[in-house]
């Protein structure tokens, strides 16, 4: 798995692209289902997508907490139910959580908005 670095992140089909296009703006690094080629795939092919690129994956799927929680490696999950946020608080915070962390502190860290 890739170390160190900035925080890279892979959204899975739950979350909105317009997230994708805002960060990619800002020269975040991210990936969406599409462009990885993971439509409709379960979801240990994402966390074995996401491990293998070193990219924190960013959900609203409760699966992935599961998977976590069940000791599955991952590179980090962010968590966040888009029904109770705007895409606006939502690319905040991935931007916040991009500035204050490197690839290395999310290694197996979920993080909840």
């Amino acid at each position: 798995m890739p170390e160190g670095g900035s925080v890279k992140f892979h959204l899975d089909e739950h979350m909105d692209p317009d997230i994708a296009r805002a960060l990619r703006r800002d020269g975040i690094d991210v990936t969406t289902t599409a462009d990885a080629g993971l439509l409709g795939q379960d979801d240990p092919p994402h966390i074995t997508f996401g491990l293998s690129n070193g990219r924190v994956i960013v959900t609203d799927d409760t699966d992935f907490l599961v998977l976590a929680s069940s000791g599955t490696p991952h590179a980090g999950m962010v968590f966040c139910r888009r029904s109770q946020h705007s895409l606006g608080e939502i690319i905040e915070y991935l931007r916040l959580l991009h500035a204050v962390y490197d690839a290395d502190d999310m290694i197996g860290r979920v993080e909840y908005l």
